[in-house]
This record gives C-alpha cells, sequence and structure tokens, in this order.
C-alpha cells in the first residue's frame, strides 16, 4: 500500500514523469533529467527551486524534489518519504548526520562538513574552520532554501562566521548571479586551520573555491610519509598543503613553485608557523616553465609532486585536457631520481581516473622510464561519493615509484 501523504507534500504542485521514466529515480539516483519530465504549460512556468511532488506518469508519488523547467537536471531529489516535510528540521537532521561522519574521522573541526548530493543538500558544498564556515550554493535548489539552510546550520554548529562564495561556474548554468557575501560576521585575515598535525593559512574571501582543499589531505600525508629525508619539488603548491606537510614529517628539502604571489605568502606563513621555513624555497613562476628550467639544469628530486588545477573544465576539453596531462608528466619526469616518487593528481569532474591514469603511464614511457604504481586515490572521506553518482569522484590520484 502507498503510504498517505502528510499535508506539506499534499500541498504541493506536481510535476509528472514521462512513462518509465520513474524505474531510474526510484533505483536511487540522485537527478531528475529534462528528458524524463512531460513538460506541460505549468511546468514550464515553475520557478527555479521550487519544492515540487515528483509522480510518475500514472499519479503515484516518487519523491520531493526541487524543480528547475531550464537546465539539463530539471529535479534534485530532497527526499523518497511522502510523509516528510522539508523545512528547518528536515535540514538540522541531515546536518547531524553529516556531522556525525566528519566527526569519526577528524578530531578538531577542520574538514568539509556538507559535500552536496552525498550529504542530502543538493548542490551544497560547505567547509568548516572550527566556528567559521565558508559555502557554496551551486544550484537553484539550496539558493531557494538558503534559509531554512541556515537555520538548521545554526542550530547544529551555530558558526560565528558564515560566508558564502557564491561565484562558481555552476551557478551560471543555474541562471544564479555570482556573489560573495558574509551572511554572519568578517574576516579581516586569513583564517587558520589544522591538518596532519600542521597549522595552515586560508584566504575564504579571495583564495580559491572555498579557500583551502581539503580533499587532499590523506594524499599529502603518503607523500609526506614518503618524503622522510628526501628532496622534495611541489608544483602547484598554492597555498603549501603538500610542502609545508612534507616539511614538518622530515624531508630534508623542499622545493614549493606557484604562480600565486599571496598563495605563496600564505604558505611561507605555514612554513613559519610550523618552524621548518629553512627548509622550504619557494619560487614563483609558470609549472611548466619551472618544471622545463629543472629539466634544462638537470637537477633531480626523490619526490616530485604535480597537483595542477582541472585540465578539463568541459566534455569537449576531455581530449585536450589528456593531451595537458600527458605533457605535464612528461615534463615532471626527468626530474624524478631512479627509485624516487611522482605524484599526479587531476581535479577534473571529467576526467576518469582510467584515461588519467593512462596518460601519466604513457608520459612516463615516453621517456623510457619505467615504475610501478603504488597508489591510486581520490579524496579524503569527509568528500564521500553519493553511491549512484560515481562521476563525481572528480580528484584522482596516482602515484609511481619510477625505476
Amino acid at each position: 500500500m502507498p503510504l498517505e501523504l502528510c499535508d506539506f507534500v499534499a500541498a504541493l504542485p506536481s510535476i509528472r514523469l514521462k512513462p518509465g521514466a520513474q524505474k531510474r529515480v526510484k533505483s536511487g539516483h540522485p537527478w531528475i533529467f529534462s528528458n524524463e519530465i512531460m513538460f506541460d504549460a505549468a511546468a514550464k512556468t515553475k520557478s527555479p527551486g521550487e519544492i515540487v511532488r515528483i509522480e510518475s506518469h500514472d499519479g503515484l508519488y516518487v519523491a520531493t524534489a526541487c524543480f528547475h523547467p531550464k537546465p539539463i537536471i530539471a529535479g534534485r531529489i530532497l527526499s523518497r518519504d511522502p510523509r516528510e516535510k522539508i523545512d528547518t528540521a528536515f535540514f538540522i537532521n541531515r546536518f547531524q548526520k553529516a556531522l556525525g561522519l566528519r566527526e569519526a574521522f577528524y578530531p578538531a573541526p577542520y574538514y568539509r562538513l556538507i559535500h552536496a548530493e552525498a550529504d542530502g543538500f543538493p548542490g551544497l558544498i560547505l567547509d568548516r574552520y572550527e566556528d567559521i564556515v565558508a559555502l557554496q550554493m551551486n544550484s537553484a535548489a539550496v539558493e531557494a532554501l538558503e534559509t531554512p539552510i541556515l537555520e538548521a546550520l545554526d542550530a547544529v554548529i551555530a558558526p560565528k562566521v558564515v560566508l558564502l562564495r557564491n561565484e562558481s561556474a555552476a551557478r551560471l548554468q543555474e541562471g544564479l548571479s555570482q556573489t560573495v557575501r558574509f551572511h554572519r560576521g568578517g574576516l579581516s585575515k586569513p583564517v587558520e586551520l589544522l591538518e596532519n598535525g600542521c597549522v595552515f593559512f586560508a584566504d575564504l574571501r579571495e583564495g580559491q573555491k572555498t579557500g583551502w582543499f581539503y580533499d587532499q589531505r590523506d594524499n599529502r600525508a603518503f607523500m609526506a610519509h614518503l618524503s622522510q629525508g628526501k628532496t622534495v619539488l611541489d608544483v602547484y603548491s598554492y597555498t603549501g598543503g603538500f610542502a609545508v606537510t612534507a616539511a614538518v614529517a622530515g624531508a630534508e628539502q623542499v622545493i614549493s613553485v606557484d604562480r600565486s604571489a599571496p598563495a605563496q605568502a600564505l604558505a611561507a606563513q605555514a612554513a613559519d608557523r610550523n618552524g621548518v621555513q629553512e627548509k622550504i624555497r619557494f619560487e614563483r613562476g609558470d609549472a611548466f616553465a619551472v618544471l622545463e628550467q629543472f629539466g634544462a639544469a638537470k637537477q633531480q628530486f626523490d619526490v616530485v609532486i604535480v597537483d595542477p588545477p582541472a585540465f578539463a573544465k568541459s566534455k569537449k576539453d576531455i581530449q585536450q585536457g589528456q593531451r595537458g596531462y600527458r605533457k605535464l608528466i612528461k615534463r615532471a619526469v626527468p626530474l624524478v631520481k631512479p627509485g624516487g616518487y611522482l605524484f599526479a593528481a587531476s581535479c577534473s569532474h571529467y576526467m576518469p581516473l582510467g584515461p588519467f591514469a593512462q596518460q601519466v603511464a604513457g608520459g612516463v614511457t615516453d621517456l623510457h622510464r619505467e615504475g610501478r604504481v603504488v597508489l591510486q586515490s581520490g579524496a579524503a572521506p569527509d568528500h564521500p561519493l553519493h553511491p549512484h553518482l560515481p562521476e563525481s569522484a572528480y580528484l584522482k590520484a596516482v602515484v609511481m615509484m619510477l625505476d
């Protein structure tokens, strides 16, 4: 027997699916695509992010979702329970579940607290820096639900500072404006954070994304272990996550390369705070140019780390991105000593692990080196995956020991 609709769900406007379209949604996928919907006149006039009742072709309840009539992803599911009201209490429950997961892994409150659909918040990214949070609302769904979401956030962790970095390209696809604003409090300087026993600094207002990349936490620890007593080259170092962690772990000497002066200033500040400023040399410049310069000088290192920005930012960029990764690897390989380690990462949603790993291996082979893969990894546990969105595993990392 179908469950009875609660008053909240019964009062929602309905959106009908095409015949058979409910099967994929009922299998657990969190999205409804525009070609699965019967677009009548009423559906076309819905406001972006409006909460609706999704029904099968014959009128049976399927889910409660946020609807947007224009993008390919037309529906983002909030609940599959017809008795559930979407309000502040609803989001308090989801925040509590997300918090419980992070606290199981991390003793200090520095982590990604909400990772979009995997935590039940469609399109929401929220990073925590103790009592400061930076978030991105990347869909009309969470934009429309901003008030109950922020009320729930207050009820669960009561942050003193709430910064909305609503400036991602994904917002443009949803027809949303790009803005940066404080919902509460303000910041006059970079914030401190703790990771792998080190202190770092993140510029939440001007830095990339939400200021820090917690996703590489475990990969930084892994490479730091391999760096003990070794020489390290960290390219695309940003604010020093890999470089400083390696130095603190006992690396003999580290060279940190990035083209951003503000990012390198924060990395140098972290090096000083952790007492490893004498171990790290900072070089500002284009990654490819610096790699080529080191190659021409026949300089080699025990560990070489390349963690570039996404080379493939859309499906049409995949082939170009693959060429870019191959070129990068071919610049990095000559700098790795025999018996040394190469770490290469891709943060592109559109670059699957298989093709990326092939480019890494191909770049090694092109230069007549041999090696073995000692690690293939992704993001840390505070970046969980929705089981029906494997493509959301955006971060890929490959570590090779080269002969």
